[in-house]
C-alpha cells in the first residue's frame, strides 16, 4: 500500500446532537477496510505518528486510521470536561465508524494515557462493531494514580496537565485578543514557575493556578468537590460489561503502570482475552526512547520492544490483524504477560500476572537501621523524626509524569537520604542475585502527635559503590488520634527487577514526596481549604510486637 485517501474535520454526529471531528485516512483501494480509532484531547493532527502507534503503518497495513478530536477540544464541538462524556461519545463514535465509506464494520481502538482511556470508556458501554482494543500507560481507577494515591493527592500530575490543557482552550473561548493574551500569559508564567512556585501555592486541594485558568482541572480538585464524578474515568468493576479483547501496554515507570496491571487482571477475572506487556518505560518514552535509556540508566536497545517484532506498532497491528482483519490466530493472541526483568534486562514471557510462584517475604526494620528477614528482638524499639510540610523531600524519580524539571525513573537518592527526615534501612551485601517480581507492599507500625500525616515508603537497590536508586514507592495518608500507633499499609505498586549479588536492599519511611504528592499539613483540614502549616513529630516501631517491614514478592530458584 503506497498511497492514501484523507479526509479532515469529519462530522461525527453525537446523540445530543453535539458535532465532533475526526481526519480519516484510507488505504487506496475498494476495501472493505478494518478501522482504527484513536479519540484523543491533544489534537487529532498531532497524533499521525505517536509513541502509542504509527497511523501511517497501519494505513500500509491495509487499516483506515480515524482520529477525533474528543468533545469540547480541537475541532469538535461540545463542553470540555475530562472525562465526563467519554462513555457515550466513545459507544457513538465507534458506531459511526463501522458506517463510513470502505468500513468492514470490524472496528479497534488504540492510544495512550488519556486516550487508553477512551477506549475502555467505549468498551464497557460494549457497542456492537467494537472488536478488540489495545489501551496503553492507563489506569484502572482514578483514585490510585490519576486523582490521588493512597488518599494523597497526585498533585504533580494534576497541575502541570491542566495548565497545559488550559493554554489550548484559550483561543476557543477566549471573547477578545486581549483576554485570550492576558490568559496565555499568567497561565504560561504558572507553568513556567511550576517547580519554584505553582506548586507550592495553597490550599493544594484549590489548586490556585488551575482556579486562575478558569478551565477544568484534569479531575482532582473536581473530586473534591463533586465526589460522583470520579466514577466517569473509573474502568476497575466494569470489566464483566467488556466483550471484547485487550491489548495492555505498560511502563514500570509510568504514572499509570499498576493501573494497566489491574486491567489486565480485570479482564482475565472476568473471562476476557487480554495480554499485558510491561517495559523500562516512563510514561512519555512507552518503548520508543532510543538507545533504551530512561532516567540515564541503559536498559539495553532489546528493551524497546519485546522478541523480534520491530516496533510497538508492529506489536499492535499483528494484534489486530486476528481480531480486526480476521488472519489466523497466533500465540500473540492468547492471555499471556511479556515481563522486562530489569537488572539482567531481559524480556521474559509469563502465563500470568501475578506469578504463582512469587513468594511473599518480609524484611524487617531494625533500630540499628539495618533491614532483614530475621524478625526485631523484643522491647520497645521506635526511630523518630520530624517532618516539616515547609520543606517537604523533594520528588526524585519513580513512576511520574509532572514538570519537566522532574525526571522519572530510577535517580540516584543521596540528596533524598542524607535528610534527617527521611529513615533509612539497609540490608547486607547479597549473597546471591535476587528477583523481585510481584507487588510490594509495606507494613508501617506509625505514630503522630497531630490528627493527619502520610507515610512514605520506598525500595531502593545500592550497588557497590554505594550509589542508591529507587525502585518503587509508595504512600498512605492517614487520619489518626495524635499519640496513637497504627499499623498503616502502604501500596509501592509492582515490579519486575533482578537486584545483583553484592548490591543491597534499601527501604526509606518517610512523610513527604513533593511535588508528586501534595504535602499533608498535619492539621486534619480538608486539602481544599487547609493553608496553616505544622511541623510533626513521627514516631516508626521496629520491635517484634509492632514490627515494620516491607514484603517482598521474591522468585526463588
Amino acid at each position: 500500500m503506497n498511497s492514501a485517501r484523507i479526509e479532515f474535520d469529519v462530522p461525527v454526529p453525537m446523540r445530543d446532537g453535539v458535532i465532533l471531528r475526526a481526519d480519516i485516512y484510507r488505504p487506496t483501494g475498494d476495501g472493505p477496510w478494518p478501522v482504527l480509532v484513536i479519540r484523543t484531547p491533544y489534537g487529532k493532527s498531532a497524533s499521525l505518528n505517536t509513541t502509542v502507534l504509527d497511523a501511517y503503518k497501519a494505513v500500509r497495513r491495509g487499516y483506515i486510521v480515524v482520529q477525533q478530536d474528543t468533545r469540547g477540544t480541537g475541532e469538535s464541538e461540545g463542553e470540555w470536561l475530562p472525562f465526563a462524556y467519554e462513555r457515550t461519545d466513545g459507544y457513538d463514535t465507534i458506531e459511526w465508524a463501522a458506517t463510513i465509506e470502505g468500513s468492514s464494520g470490524k472496528i479497534g481502538m488504540f492510544g495512550g494515557s488519556y486516550t487508553g482511556s477512551t477506549q475502555w470508556a467505549a468498551a464497557v458501554m460494549n457497542p456492537p462493531h467494537l472488536a478488540a482494543i489495545a489501551p496503553q500507560i492507563t489506569w484502572s481507577t482514578p483514585d490510585n494514580g490519576l486523582y490521588y494515591r493512597g488518599g494523597a493527592l497526585e498533585y504533580g500530575l494534576n497541575v502541570w496537565w491542566s495548565l497545559l490543557q488550559s493554554m489550548g482552550q484559550y483561543p476557543k473561548n477566549a471573547t477578545s485578543m486581549d483576554e485570550l493574551f492576558t490568559k496565555l500569559n499568567t497561565t504560561m508564567q504558572d507553568y513556567d514557575r511550576l517547580a519554584e512556585a505553582t506548586y507550592w501555592e495553597l490550599p493544594s486541594g484549590a489548586a490556585p493556578a488551575l482556579a486562575r485558568t478558569g478551565q477544568p482541572d484534569i479531575g482532582t480538585q473536581r473530586g473534591l468537590r463533586e465526589p460522583d464524578s470520579i466514577d466517569n474515568p473509573r474502568v476497575a468493576g466494569r470489566y464483566g460489561d467488556v466483550t471484547v479483547p485487550s491489548l495492555n501496554i505498560a511502563g514500570w515507570f509510568d504514572v499509570f503502570s499498576q493501573g494497566t496491571i489491574d486491567n489486565y487482571i480485570g479482564a482475565r477475572e472476568a473471562g476476557l482475552t487480554s495480554r499485558l506487556i510491561i517495559g523500562p518505560w516512563d510514561h512519555l518514552s512507552g518503548g520508543t526512547t532510543t538507545p533504551g535509556h530512561v532516567a540515564g540508566i541503559n536498559y539495553g536497545l532489546s528493551s524497546l520492544v519485546p522478541g523480534s517484532n520491530e516496533s510497538l506498532t508492529s506489536v499492535q497491528l499483528d494484534w489486530n490483524d486476528h481480531y480486526l482483519a480476521g488472519k489466523p490466530a497466533g500465540p500473540e493472541h492468547e492471555s499471556g504477560v511479556d515481563i522486562f526483568v530489569m537488572g539482567i534486562n531481559q524480556w521474559r514471557h509469563e502465563a500470568q500476572w501475578p506469578l504463582e510462584r512469587a513468594v511473599p517475604t518480609p524484611f524487617y526494620l531494625h533500630p540499628d537501621g539495618t533491614l532483614s528477614t530475621t524478625k526485631p528482638a523484643e522491647g520497645e524499639s521506635v526511630s523518630n523524626y520530624d517532618y516539616d510540610p515547609a520543606d517537604p523531600v523533594p520528588t526524585t524519580g519513580g513512576a511520574i509524569v509532572m514538570a519537566s524539571s522532574f525526571s522519572s525513573g530510577q535517580l540516584d537518592q543521596a540528596a533524598v537520604e542524607a535528610r534527617n527526615d527521611v529513615l533509612v534501612f539497609t540490608s547486607e551485601p547479597l549473597s546471591e542475585d535476587l528477583e523481585i517480581t510481584g507487588r510490594v507492599t509495606a507494613s508501617i507500625f506509625a505514630a503522630t502527635d497531630g490528627p493527619s500525616t502520610d507515610w512514605v515508603v520506598r525500595l531502593c537497590d545500592v550497588d557497590e559503590q554505594g550509589r542508591s536508586l529507587n525502585v518503587v514507592d509508595g504512600i498512605q495518608r492517614v487520619h489518626t488520634e495524635a499519640g496513637r500507633v497504627d499499623e498503616t499499609e502502604v501500596d509501592l505498586w509492582s515490579t519486575s527487577i533482578v537486584i545483583a549479588a553484592g548490591h543491597r536492599l534499601r527501604v526509606h519511611v518517610t512523610s513527604s514526596n513533593f511535588p508528586r504528592w501534595d504535602r499533608n499539613l498535619n492539621n486534619g483540614e480538608a486539602p481544599e481549604t487547609a493553608t496553616k502549616i505544622r511541623v510533626a513529630q513521627q514516631s516508626v516501631h521496629h520491635d517484634l510486637q509492632r514490627p515494620s517491614h516491607i514484603t517482598l514478592p521474591l522468585i526463588l530458584s
